[in-house]
């Protein structure tokens, strides 16, 4: 796939490499929602970038919107339970996640979505991850970025502007937790500026889509 990516000069190191979830900074939100926020939580994520870039079976989809059918503004994929992930790292990411909170969410992350913005003109609406149990109960997400940054903007449920925006590419971890997706909604607007491809990588527990 054709796409360019400017790399950072903090992710030049021969072996992708996690840093220790500890240092991510919690951001409480309202009605019980939080995000966890970790800059940089993967060095070489370039590297991984590349791979994922190259690798995936990216595939795209149109929905139904109110009276037609439209094209999905970015490129997707799903790795579900028994699908293995395509590269050591994200194995690596998942395990860790899970470990660290273990106590908090109490049971494994499962799965992992892909969304490929390819770029400025690739987006997500505003929503929550809703589909399955994130409808009725607290779950987590946890979304690592790849590749240039784009801002993903949070506001409370029910519309309005963004109250939180964050950057994020290179390596960079949230983890939304709490309530968030039943009480936020998070998005990746659509941008005139000159910007780089970006992977997203979202692991989540099972029947949270």
């Amino acid at each position: 796939m054709s796409t360019t990516l400017q790399s950072s000069l903090l992710d030049l190191v021969e072996e992708p490499e996690l840093a220790a979830l500890g240092r991510a900074e919690r951001i409480p939100l309202s009605r019980g929602a939080w995000v966890d926020l970790l800059p940089g939580w993967l060095t070489g994520a370039d590297a991984v970038f590349a791979e994922l870039l190259d690798t995936v079976p990216w595939y795209a989809e149109r929905r139904q919107m109110y009276d037609r059918v439209v094209d999905v503004p970015r490129m997707l994929c799903f790795y579900d339970e028994q699908r293995p992930l395509p590269n050591p790292t994200l194995r690596q990411a998942r395990e860790r996640l899970t470990a660290h909170y273990a106590g908090e969410l109490g049971e494994p992350f499962r799965t992992a979505g892909m969304c490929l913005y390819r770029d400025g003109r690739d987006s997500v609406a505003w929503h929550g991850d809703t589909i399955g149990r994130g409808r009725n109960e607290d779950t987590m997400v946890a979304i690592l970025s790849l590749g240039s940054a784009r801002q993903l903007a949070l506001r409370p449920r029910g519309g309005g502007p963004a109250v939180h925006r964050f950057p994020l590419g290179h390596g960079d971890l949230i983890v939304m937790g709490g309530s968030c997706q039943r009480t936020w909604e998070h998005a990746i607007a659509k941008t005139a500026k000159p910007v780089g491809p970006r992977i997203s990588v979202q692991f989540r527990p099972r029947g949270v889509r």
